[in-house]
Formats: C-alpha cells, sequence, structure tokens
C-alpha cells in the first residue's frame, strides 16, 4: 500500500453556509509538494443517503427536482441528509416519504460511495427500497418533486434521457440491479 502524502498545512480558505473549501498543502513520499484544496463538511453533518425504491420486481422511483448545479431540472433517485439520531435506513425510509410520497417496509444498505473524491470528503450511502406503501412525510423541499419509474431492463438508455445526468444515482441503479440479478430476484 502507498504511503499517504504528509500534510505540512490545512487552512479554511473559504467559507459559505453550505460548504468550506479547506487548502491542503502535501508532501508526497518522494518529495514532491503539491496544494490540493477540496470540499468539506461543515463539521455537523452526519452523511447522506440516495434510495433506490423499487415499485415491483422491476422499476425505481426517479423524482425530478431542480439542481442549482445544473440549473436545470433533473431526474435522479430520492436522497437526502441523514438527520441527528437517525440511523441509515430511518434516514432513507423519510427522505423517500418525502421527496417521492412512499414509505418502504424493507430496507437495506447497499454500498457507501463517494460523489468526487478529488474534490470532496463526502460520501453517500445507498438503500435498497422494496415493498412501498403511499406515505407522505413534509420535508424541506421547495415545490412538490415529479415522480417517475425507469425499468432496471432500461438502464442504459436512461444515459439518453436529457434530465438524467447524475452518475451516482446511475451507478446505484446498476448497483441495485446486478445485486437483485446475483440473487435470482430480477433476470435482466
Amino acid at each position: 500500500m502507498r504511503q499517504k502524502p504528509t500534510v505540512l498545512a490545512r487552512e479554511i480558505v473559504a467559507s459559505s453556509r453550505l460548504f468550506r473549501v479547506e487548502e491542503l498543502q502535501l508532501r508526497f513520499s518522494n518529495g514532491v509538494e503539491r496544494t490540493y484544496e477540496r470540499l468539506v463538511g461543515k463539521g455537523s453533518g452526519y452523511g447522506a443517503v440516495m434510495i433506490v425504491a423499487l415499485v415491483d420486481g422491476e422499476n425505481a422511483l426517479l423524482i425530478e427536482e431542480y439542481c442549482g448545479g445544473t440549473d436545470s431540472y433533473e431526474l435522479s433517485l430520492p436522497k437526502g441528509l441523514i438527520e441527528p439520531g437517525e440511523d441509515v435506513l430511518e434516514a432513507a425510509n423519510r427522505e423517500l416519504k418525502e421527496e417521492a410520497g412512499f414509505g418502504a417496509r424493507r430496507l437495506e444498505l447497499l454500498t457507501e460511495l463517494s460523489l468526487s473524491p478529488g474534490y470532496m470528503s463526502q460520501k453517500i450511502q445507498v438503500v435498497l427500497a422494496r415493498d412501498l406503501y403511499p406515505e407522505h412525510l413534509p420535508g424541506d423541499e421547495p415545490e412538490p418533486m415529479r415522480i417517475e419509474q425507469v425499468s432496471l431492463r432500461e438502464l442504459s438508455s436512461l444515459i439518453q434521457h436529457p434530465q438524467f445526468s447524475e452518475g451516482r444515482a446511475l451507478a446505484a441503479l446498476y448497483l441495485a440491479r446486478d445485486l437483485l440479478t446475483q440473487r435470482g430476484e430480477f433476470t435482466p
């Protein structure tokens, strides 16, 4: 295993309501020094969840929401922050109720994904939700979210959808499909 670089200095160089930019002065094992910048959490975060919610054995829910980063309405999976006192599965069920209007009787943690490890410290927990039932909780969304479905058989065509661009959502859908296929619960 490679030796991690030595941190010579670290400093918060910018901060907003949501983000902090940390500058790292690093020395690598070969003596080369570099400055890296990364987004770091505000220190009070408990993580985040993304939910692959299956309405049946083949179809997953997508939500449409406004995304400030792309300045457009995008399709993605329900997701959100884990609140204090919640575990991952409780947070996933709450976010699913807030964003999609469904709860799940069966929840399973699939994996953890990094968002952009070269620039961000944040990670997201991917949860598979099944045996859905209608239940809506009020959330922090500024407007109601439109709900769509995607077939796990049609993931390659989802990439062509003009409103779908989120790589971590696509990875989560493929992971869920592959796991279900390995278990014999889905036939592609």
